[in-house]
């Protein structure tokens, strides 16, 4: 498991890679909205944050006193150092084909996919609710299914089959193959963490 150390130094990694970019070529490649100045404006789940270019700090725009995850700026961050890519595809791949994904796919699993059978898997109705408070939309795969963008260029497919005394619950998160273009496998799969336990956050 990464520790904070660990963060602090991708951070600043992705802030010296970043440092040259024009704020004009960042907002057109994100698909990222300009605020004042060359800030930017960068909605990530139920949030909006702030980020300066000038040296890209973070601000939560509905709560400013309230300091940002570093796991989430840097994921932020990430997603800002990928090149300009096709839009999504419209197909759908599971985590296990994203190129490099093998390696992290037991911390998938574990971060993602088990917290969401396990809270969701005989509460649909949860799922539903926590999904409304993210703008999902409902989709066709499942007994409960919803589709996300949690940036601009990033879709994903959340897909629920709800377990009963018989069968037990199973779950699969799907992302268009465009995604292995914007973020790392390791970042995928901490995204997708981010993504579920915010929905198990928000349906309670």
């Amino acid at each position: 498991m990464a520790r904070i150390d660990d963060y602090i130094n991708a951070r600043q990694l992705a802030v010296d890679a970043l440092a040259d970019v024009p704020p004009e070529d960042l907002i057109e490649r994100s698909g990222f909205e300009r605020s004042d100045g060359n800030a930017f404006l960068v909605p990530f789940l139920d949030r909006t944050y702030l980020v300066d270019s000038d040296g890209f700090g973070f601000s939560d725009s509905d709560a400013p006193e309230k300091e940002v995850p570093i796991q989430e700026q840097v994921l932020v961050l990430h997603y800002l150092q990928a090149p300009e890519a096709p839009g999504p595809s419209g197909n759908w791949v599971s985590y296990r084909e994203i190129p490099g994904a093998s390696f992290y796919y037991s911390a998938f699993i574990k971060r993602a996919i088990d917290p969401m059978k396990k809270v969701f898997g005989r509460d649909p109705d949860a799922f539903r609710r926590a999904a409304g408070r993210l703008w999902g939309r409902p989709i066709e795969p499942g007994d409960v299914g919803f589709e996300f963008d949690v940036f601009p260029r990033v879709p994903l497919q959340m897909v629920l089959y709800v377990g009963d005394d018989e069968f037990p619950a199973e779950a699969n998160i799907l992302f268009d193959p465009s995604i292995e273009r914007l973020l790392s496998a390791e970042d995928i799969a901490w995204m997708a963490g981010m993504l579920v336990y915010r929905m198990i956050a928000l349906s309670r």
